[in-house]
């Protein structure tokens, strides 16, 4: 079945955006706060991960606040959870692996859903379920020549790499096939929000940013 135009829309977005911060927030406060940091360095897709307290009224909050961003769920490994994250206005649903259950819960959204895959055999069964996108996972274990074999048997199938990236290794990456990256303690670590370092988030996001252009010429 082909995507839906808005799913296709969203997904070109996170294309373009190129990388998804990938935030693992002490509280939902400090989850907006970095996304807004992030968002000032350049990076403007963010995944809001259900590690995080209150994940779906800080994806609310942000969704609301910065309306160029991108806003999504992650870490969903629970049909409620999913359900909670569409409500408050997740543009994008990520789980870090693949189950009958959960991925048909994300696809019955009508959002862009991403799916922890790592094998051929994983893809097949995401793809079969209708899942848009393959969040590799985790990456440091595959790496970019990994990535660069999967594209021989699934050319057309969008690849996020996630884990392992950082903004020395991204244009690897994105040689090797990625349509975008995702990156959570190399963006924005736990210590940092702890910290309350926003301006070291915004540093790194702009490294990252950087990055991107460079890699994309």
């Amino acid at each position: 079945m082909p995507a839906l135009p808005h799913v296709t829309q969203t997904l070109q977005e996170v294309g373009r955006a190129g990388v998804i911060a990938v935030l693992r927030a002490p509280s939902p406060e400090a989850a907006v706060a970095a996304a807004e940091a992030l968002i000032s360095g350049g990076v403007t897709a963010i995944e809001v991960t259900y590690s995080t307290p209150d994940a779906a009224a800080a994806i609310a909050k942000i969704a609301q606040d910065f309306p160029d961003a991108i806003v999504g769920a992650g870490t969903l490994t629970r049909e409620p959870q999913i359900t909670e994250a569409a409500a408050a206005g997740a543009a994008f649903l990520v789980s870090p692996g693949t189950t009958a259950r959960i991925a048909t819960a994300m696809v019955d959204t009508g959002l862009p859903t991403m799916t922890g895959t790592l094998t051929p055999s994983e893809i097949m069964t995401a793809l079969d379920l209708g899942v848009t996108a393959m969040k590799v996972f985790p990456g440091s274990l595959a790496g970019p020549s990994y990535l660069k074999a999967l594209r021989g048997p699934f050319p057309d199938v969008p690849l996020m790499p996630t884990g392992g990236v950082s903004a020395d290794n991204l244009a690897d990456w994105l040689t090797a096939g990625a349509f975008a990256v995702g990156a959570g303690s190399e963006l924005c670590s736990a210590a940092d929000m702890k910290a309350l370092d926003w301006a070291g988030i915004t540093a790194k996001a702009e490294r990252f940013s950087s990055a991107l252009a460079t890699a994309r010429g």
